[in-house]
């Protein structure tokens, strides 16, 4: 396959409970447009994809390392922004977009790619990934669409607890680094943090925390994601949490059962 020329790649993976299908488009150097081909690859995806099962869709444009970072932050915006207007102007729901973002440019050390070429021309590129709708009833969902109520509860199967823990995990930081690039542009939006348990003994409500032994691991798990997004820059005022122990289980496995959720309480 020619360097010069854009190439596509339609990946499904699975991450945690749900299947994330990606679509990559890769650019031209210092390029934001599309071209005829590139145009007729995303005409197929708009065509194929069901959006009656896709709760959600998340666009993220990125640059090679060449460059300085100003400049390939507004390039990689770009690339992001013409992918979303191409799939509004084709009759994509614009509210599903719920995440719009430039990366910049990818750091590479070049004396230590052994094709360099190749691995640029990969870097530039959008990600268009579609979060499909859960199966957990009426009123739960996977992301934060533009159209919530009161009431709702949002629930990201990527922030999730080992055992007997209160950390974040690698993963979970990266979704609530995506939650709070979605909360700042949603300003009205408050909520309360739940903190759930899994594995816990019946005559018990909550779980015990080994790093403090406190049978309070739900309300930890609650105040950890509060604080995180606090040093996110989102606002206290906005946010509540509490613990919820073991009284909700989901009844999908015990590793969704170690998890916050976000119930939507002012819009």
């Amino acid at each position: 396959m020619k360097l010069y020329r854009p190439l596509f790649l339609f990946l499904i993976y699975n991450l945690s409970a749900q299947q994330k299908p990606i679509e990559t488009i890769y650019f031209e150097f210092d390029k934001f447009d599309l071209t005829p081909k590139q145009t007729e690859v995303v005409n197929r995806f708009i065509k194929n994809i069901d959006t009656s099962k896709v709760e959600s869709v998340q666009i993220y444009g990125y640059c090679d390392d060449r460059g300085n970072d100003e400049y390939n932050f507004r390039l990689s915006n770009n690339r992001a922004a013409t992918i979303q207007n191409f799939l509004v102007r084709a009759g994509f729901n614009h509210g599903k977009i719920v995440i719009l973002e430039g990366k910049g440019r990818v750091i590479l050390r070049p004396d230590t790619i052994e094709n360099l070429h190749e691995t640029r021309s990969r870097n530039r590129r959008v990600d268009l990934i579609a979060v499909k709708k859960n199966s957990f009833g009426k009123g739960i969902y996977n992301s934060f669409p533009n159209k919530l109520k009161i009431g709702n509860k949002i629930f990201l199967d990527n922030i999730l607890f080992d055992i007997g823990s209160s950390k974040l995990t690698p993963n979970s930081k990266k979704e609530l680094d995506k939650v709070a690039a979605i909360l700042e542009k949603q300003k009205g939006l408050k909520f309360e943090i739940r903190g759930h348990v899994c594995c816990t003994p019946d005559i018990y409500s909550d779980g015990i925390d080994r790093a403090t032994n406190e049978r309070r691991l739900s309300w930890n798990r609650a105040k950890t994601v509060f604080h995180y997004l606090s040093s996110k820059k989102i606002s206290k005022n906005r946010m509540t949490y509490q613990g919820c122990g073991n009284k909700y289980p989901l009844g999908k496995g015990e590793n969704l059962d170690r998890r916050v959720e976000f119930l939507i309480t002012k819009i």
